[in-house]
C-alpha cells in the first residue's frame, strides 16, 4: 500500500470509528433498559430477603420484620435500589451522549464515551444481578466490565492530547488489559486473578492506577499547555472525590455500625451520588466549558471535607469519652456535652482548616504579617547578601506557591541574575520593580504556578514582600558596589606602581646608557685636551670645540628628560603662561580673550624649527586664550594634564585642522571642577567610529583621555555642530581649607 492509501486508510477508520462507538454505546444502554425489570424482580423475590450471591447484592440479606419496622416493604425497598442504581447509570449513559454529540471527532471523547458506557453499566449490580444463571450472559456482563476498566486506564494513560508521554507508561494498562483477558477467557483457572492472593489483586490495579497518576504529573510539569493543565486539573479533581468517596464509605459498609435496611440505601445513594462527579468532571475537561473554574472548587471540596471529618472525629471522640464517663444508660448528658464541644470548636477549627487550605492552594495571601515575620526571622541569622537575596527568592517561591522566582539587578547596563530559586520556566517570567528610596533597586522575576495568571491576592503578597525585599536588594547593591571599588583601587594601585617603575626604569636606562657614557667620553676628551694643550694646541682647540658640542648636546638631553617630567614653563610662568609661550612656539598669533592681555602679533618659530611646509598655503590661524586673570595655585598633577591636553589639542588643530580660528578656555565650572575647553572651526574630526565605538583619533587623542581619567576626570572630542572640532576637559580638584588637591 503507498502512502497516500495508508493515509486514506486512516481517514476512513477515523470516520468508522464514531459510528463503532455510537452504536457500542447504544447496544450497552439497550441492554441495561432491558435487564431493569429482571432486577427489579430478582431483588423483590430473592436477593434482599435470602441473598444473590456473594458480591453481587446492593445489601446484605434482611427481614420483611425489619422492614416494617421503618414502614417499608420489599417492594419499596427494592424499588429505592433500582432507582439509586438507574439513576447513576442514566447520568453516565447521558454525558457519554453528550460527548459523542459534542465532541464526536476528538478520540479522547471516543474513548471517553466508551468508558462511561461501560462503567455506568457495570459499576452498579443491576447487571450482574440480573443475569445471574443465564448462560454467556455473565460472561458478556464480565467482559463489559473489563472494556470499562481499560478504557478508564487507557483514557487517563492518553489524556488530554491523545498520546503517550512514553512507551513505558502503557505497560502497566496492557498489562493489565491481558490479565482481563485472561480472566475471560479461562475463568476459574490459574490465570483468573478473582482466585489470586489479596496482595496479588490489589497489585494488579495499584500499577495502572500509579503508571495513571505518574502520565498526569508528567503531563501537567513538562508537556501540557495551559489549557490542557486546566482539563487534567478537573479530571484528577473528580477521580480524587470519586475514588476517595468510594473508600470511605466502602469502610462504613464493611463496619458493624450499619445494621439497620435503611443504613444501606442510603449509603448506596452517597456512594453513587459522590462517584457521579467524575463524569461530570470529565464532561468539563473535554467539552472545555468553565475550566478555569476548577480551583475555587477544589479549595471549598478540600476546606469542607476536612472540616466533616474532623467533626465528626471530635463528636465520636467525645460521645465515647463522656459515655464511659458517666457511665449512664441514658446518653443525653454525653450527647450535650459533646454538641457543646462541636459547636464552640467549629469556629475555630474552621478559619485554621479555611487558613491551611490556601496555604496548601495558593500560599500565604491571608497571613501577611505572619509572612513577614517568617521573613525576617529567616534573615536575622548571620549571612552574607548573596545568602539573604537566595532567602528572598526562595522564600517568595514558597510563600505564593510557584514553580520559580529570581532575582537581577542591572549590572554595566543589563540585568543579571544575582539569586534564584525553582526551575527555571520555559517561558518568560513576569517581571516586577524592587523599589528602594525612590528608584528601583532590582527586579524580581516570578512564574505563574502553570496555567493559572497572579491573581490580586497574589499580588497584593507580592507588594509586600518587594517593600520589605527593597533594603535587602539595595544593600547588596551597595557591597558589591563597594567590593568593585576596593577592586578598582587596587588595581589602580597596581598600575600606579608599574607606572611609577617603568618610569624609573625609563629614567635609569637614560642615565646609564647615554648620560654616563657622554660623561665618561667628556672625561676623556677633557683629559685628551689637556695633554695637547702644550705639544698641539691646534689640536687641543679642536678636541675642546667637541667637547663643547658633546657638553651642548648633553645639557639639551637632560633638559628634554626634565621637560618629559615636568614642563619647565609650568615652573616658570605657570599654567596661563606655559600655554602663552606653547602657542607663540607654534608659529601663530596670539590674540587675548577675557580675563587675558595677550599682545597680538607674529610668533617666532623654535630656534632650530623647520618651516611646515603647509604654512604657505594654509589659512591664517588665530587662537584666542580665554583664562582667568590669577588662577589658584593647582596641584601639579592636575596642572600638568591641563597642559598637556591643551597643548595636544592646539598641535592637532595646527597639523590637521585647517582652521582660521582656535579658542583656548581655562575656567572653574558649575560642578567645582576645572575645565579645559579647545575649539576650532576647522574640517573636524572623522565620524567614523573606532575599535572602541568612539570617534577615530590618533595617539594624541588617547593620550588625553587617558590624563584626564588618571585624575578621576573625563575628556571628550565632538565634531562641532557649525564645523569644527571641540575637545572639552573635566579635572576633579578638591578645595580643603584653603588649598587645591587633585582628588
Amino acid at each position: 500500500m503507498t502512502l497516500p492509501d495508508a493515509a486514506a486508510g486512516g481517514r476512513l477508520l477515523r470516520r468508522l470509528s464514531s459510528p463503532a462507538v455510537l452504536l457500542f454505546c447504544l447496544a450497552v444502554m439497550t441492554a441495561y433498559l432491558t435487564f431493569i425489570p429482571d432486577y427489579f424482580e430478582r431483588l423483590a423475590s430473592d436477593c434482599l430477603l435470602q441473598g444473590c450471591g456473594e458480591g453481587i447484592g446492593p445489601a446484605p440479606p434482611t427481614t420483611e420484620s425489619a422492614l416494617r419496622a421503618y414502614g417499608l416493604s420489599v417492594g419499596a425497598y427494592a424499588l429505592s435500589f433500582v432507582a439509586i442504581d438507574v439513576g447513576f447509570t442514566a447520568t453516565f449513559f447521558a454525558i457519554a451522549l453528550i460527548l459523542l454529540a459534542q465532541a464526536r471527532r476528538e478520540r479522547m471523547a471516543r474513548l471517553a464515551a466508551v468508558m462511561l458506557t461501560s462503567l455506568g453499566a457495570t459499576f452498579p449490580s443491576l447487571l450482574y444481578v440480573a443475569t445471574a444463571g443465564r448462560g454467556a450472559l455473565p460472561t458478556a456482563v464480565a467482559a463489559l466490565d473489563a472494556v470499562g476498566w481499560v478504557s478508564l486506564f487507557a483514557f487517563f494513560t492518553l489524556f488530554p492530547d491523545g498520546r503517550l508521554v512514553s512507551r513505558s507508561a502503557a505497560a502497566p494498562v496492557a498489562l493489565f488489559a491481558a490479565v482481563k483477558l485472561a480472566k475471560l477467557g479461562w475463568p476459574d483457572s490459574a490465570l483468573d486473578h478473582s482466585g489470586w492472593p489479596l496482595v496479588w489483586q490489589v497489585t494488579v490495579f495499584l500499577l495502572p492506577i500509579a503508571s495513571t497518576l505518574w502520565t498526569q504529573a508528567y503531563r501537567y510539569r513538562h508537556r501540557s499547555a495551559p489549557e490542557q493543565r486546566q482539563q487534567s486539573k478537573w479530571v484528577l479533581y473528580g477521580m480524587a472525590v470519586g475514588f476517595v468517596s468510594f473508600l470511605a464509605i466502602s469502610l462504613l459498609f464493611a463496619s458493624e455500625l450499619l445494621v439497620t435496611p435503611m443504613s444501606y440505601v442510603y449509603l448506596n445513594a452517597m456512594l453513587h451520588l459522590f462517584l457521579l462527579a467524575i463524569p461530570a468532571t470529565l464532561a468539563l475537561a473535554v467539552l472545555r466549558r468553565r475550566l478555569w473554574d476548577v480551583d475555587p472548587v477544589v479549595y471549598r471540596t478540600v476546606l469542607y471535607a476536612s472540616l466533616t471529618v474532623c467533626i465528626l472525629a471530635l463528636y465520636s471522640f467525645s460521645i465515647y469519652y463522656f459515655g464511659r464517663w458517666f457511665r449512664a444508660e441514658d446518653d443525653f448528658f454525653p450527647s450535650l456535652l459533646s454538641t457543646a464541644i462541636v459547636a464552640i470548636a467549629f469556629a475555630p477549627l474552621r478559619e485554621r482548616l479555611q487558613r491551611l487550605a490556601k496555604r496548601l492552594l495558593k500560599g500565604r495571601h491571608d497571613d501577611p504579617y505572619g509572612t513577614l515575620a517568617e521573613l525576617r526571622r529567616l534573615l536575622a541569622r548571620p549571612m552574607p547578601p548573596e545568602a539573604m537575596l537566595d532567602t528572598v527568592a526562595s522564600f517568595a517561591r514558597t510563600s505564593l506557591r510557584i514553580p520559580y522566582a529570581a532575582i537581577a539587578i542591572e549590572v554595566g547596563g543589563a540585568d543579571r541574575l544575582v539569586a534564584a530559586s525553582g526551575a527555571p520556566p520555559s517561558g518568560e517570567p513576569l517581571a516586577f520593580d524592587i523599589l528602594h528610596g525612590g528608584k528601583t533597586s532590582g527586579t524580581l522575576l516570578a512564574a505563574p504556578r502553570p496555567g493559572e495568571p497572579f491573581t490580586a491576592e497574589d499580588h497584593r503578597l507580592l507588594d509586600v514582600l518587594l517593600g520589605h525585599a527593597g533594603p535587602i536588594v539595595d544593600n547588596y547593591s551597595m557591597t558589591r558596589g563597594m567590593k568593585l571599588l576596593a577592586e578598582d583601587l587596587q588595581l589602580s594601585r597596581e598600575k600606579l606602581v608599574l607606572a611609577r617603575e617603568e618610569e624609573r626604569r625609563h629614567i635609569r636606562r637614560n642615565l646609564h646608557d647615554e648620560l654616563a657614557p657622554r660623561l665618561a667620553s667628556l672625561g676623556l676628551n677633557a683629559t685628551a685636551a689637556e695633554m695637547y694643550v702644550r705639544r698641539d694646541p691646534e689640536k687641543a682647540a679642536a678636541l675642546l670645540a667637541d667637547l663643547r658640542r658633546v657638553i651642548r648636546s648633553t645639557v639639551e638631553d637632560i633638559r628634554a628628560l626634565v621637560h618629559d617630567m615636568r614642563p619647565a614653563a609650568l615652573e616658570e610662568l605657570g599654567l596661563v603662561g606655559a600655554l602663552r609661550a606653547r602657542i607663540r612656539e607654534l608659529g601663530v598669533p596670539v590674540y587675548g580673550g577675557e580675563g587675558s592681555r595677550v599682545d597680538g602679533g607674529e610668533g617666532s618659530r623654535g630656534e632650530g624649527e623647520a618651516p611646515d611646509a603647509r604654512a604657505e598655503t594654509a589659512p591664517r590661524l588665530r587662537i584666542v586664550l580665554d583664562a582667568p586673570d590669577a588662577l589658584p595655585p593647582l596641584p601639579a598633577a592636575v596642572e600638568v594634564a591641563a597642559y598637556r591636553i591643551a597643548t595636544e589639542a592646539l598641535a592637532n588643530v595646527v597639523r590637521h585642522a585647517r582652521a582660521t580660528t582656535c579658542s583656548v578656555r581655562l575656567e572653574w565650572n558649575d560642578r567645582g571642577r576645572f575645565a579645559v575647553e579647545v575649539t576650532d572651526d576647522g574640517v573636524g574630526i572623522d565620524r567614523r567610529p573606532g575599535a572602541a565605538g568612539r570617534l577615530r583619533g590618533g595617539i594624541g587623542i588617547e593620550s588625553m583621555r587617558e590624563r584626564a581619567a588618571e585624575l578621576g576626570g573625563h575628556c571628550a572630542v565632538v565634531r562641532r555642530p557649525g564645523g569644527g572640532t571641540i575637545v572639552s576637559a573635566e579635572l576633579p580638584v578638591n578645595m580643603k581649607e584653603g588649598s587645591v588637591s587633585a582628588s
